[in-house]
């Protein structure tokens, strides 16, 4: 690409990325920044869009949450997050509500017997801890 856009295409390029799926400030500035004029025009889009609240990173961090809640647990979601520059007090905010439930449920579509070895038990164990639940957790369900 020889040229920048003008702040209008600019615009017009960070609102198509907004319609298909929300993104984190940090992440839709990547995206973004080959196509700027500089740094401080990105950075006013970046601002401008936030004030409409066209660009949330509450909302980001709400719904990469609610589509990885299905598959891992917080340890690996709040990791996730910081991974796409969420800020910690966003992050934190993420709760661990339902964590029982989720990792009975994770446990059940992937192993429909229940465990009767010792080594079967820690297999699930070793499952789960990989899928980012707490220890507390793991041993109030499987053991």
């Amino acid at each position: 690409m020889d040229q920048p856009d003008t702040p209008g295409e600019l615009k017009a390029r960070a609102l198509r990325h907004l319609v298909r799926r929300e993104h984190s400030r940090a992440e839709l500035a990547r995206k973004l920044a080959p196509h700027a004029e500089s740094p401080e025009a990105l950075e006013a889009l970046l601002d401008e869009l936030v004030s409409r609240k066209q660009l949330s990173d509450e909302r980001y961090a709400d719904e990469r949450a609610r589509s990885l809640a299905r598959k891992y647990g917080p340890a690996k979601i709040r990791h996730d997050l910081r991974s796409k520059g969420i800020a910690d007090s966003v992050v934190d905010r993420i709760s661990s509500e339902g964590e029982l439930e989720r990792a009975r449920h994770i446990l059940e579509r992937k192993y429909r017997e229940p465990a009767t070895t010792p080594e079967e038990r820690a297999r699930r164990a070793r499952f789960l801890q990989g899928r980012g639940f707490s220890m507390d957790v793991i041993t109030r369900l499987i053991f």
